[in-house]
């Protein structure tokens, strides 16, 4: 049976603030807490059904009604970890291979996710937030990582200053105007920034922007999604 006190903890655990006073976040569902497990990241406690398989020293079984009391899914999947933060290193030798995605501003959780998950796909580890952008521990943006989570650095600063001491390479930044990224070649290393997904870059970044790139369209929508416009990004510099 699961303790009062570990549901209020995992409760806690859906503001930023809990955890970061604790060094812990949620992860949910049987496919992450999997990927979870096949990674080097710290586990808390595991809880889960008996009709979740792996064995593990830090698993309690409980009951479904347990399970559904804690979890901050609509429907709860068979397993529930808690896990410590992981304590990413910030070094900017990390940056002077291949492509890194800066994102200023990004605050859907399901935004941020689905990057994470469409860089991971093509191959890009590192990922430089605005210390305004929502959390990558929030627990939407974990599920919709898909278990990417688990394979990526990433980073929360100050973007000006963080370009003030980067090192000495192409600051891309995607607008609405700017050389058409199917016709331009861009070499890694490489920045490649995206701005919010209703202000786009903000004007303190964009003045550290050196290269202006943009995905022409055809029709009349206003924009792209910010994620969408990620994936796009992703997959053409994948060719290079």
């Amino acid at each position: 049976m699961i303790s009062k006190n570990d549901i209020k903890l995992i409760k806690s655990l859906g503001q930023k603030k809990s955890r970061k006073e604790h060094g812990l976040f949620v992860v949910e569902g049987e496919k992450m807490v999997d990927e979870l497990l096949g990674s080097a990241w710290e586990v808390h406690k595991i809880w889960a059904t008996a009709d979740y398989s792996p064995e593990h020293p830090l698993l309690e079984r409980i009951k479904l009604a347990e399970l559904e009391r804690i979890t901050h899914l609509k429907t709860p999947n068979k397993v529930l970890a808690v896990v410590k933060l992981p304590e990413f290193s910030f070094q900017h030798s990390n940056f002077e291979q291949g492509y890194s995605l800066v994102l200023d501003g990004v605050s859907d959780p399901g935004n941020l996710g689905t990057i994470i998950r469409t860089a991971d796909w093509f191959g890009i580890e590192n990922i430089i937030c605005s210390d305004d952008a929502v959390d990558v521990f929030n627990p939407k943006v974990v599920q919709s990582t898909m278990g990417s989570l688990f394979r990526m650095k990433i980073t929360y600063t100050s973007l000006p200053l963080f370009f003030e001491t980067a090192p000495k390479i192409p600051v891309a930044g995607m607008l609405l105007s700017g050389e058409n990224i199917f016709e331009t070649t861009l070499s890694a290393p490489a920045f490649i920034v995206l701005g919010s997904e209703s202000h786009g870059i903000s004007k303190e970044v964009l003045s550290c922007v050196n290269h202006s790139l943009t995905i022409p369209g055809k029709g009349r929508a206003e924009s792209l999604n910010v994620a969408v416009a990620a994936g796009i990004v992703c997959a053409e510099l994948s060719k290079t």
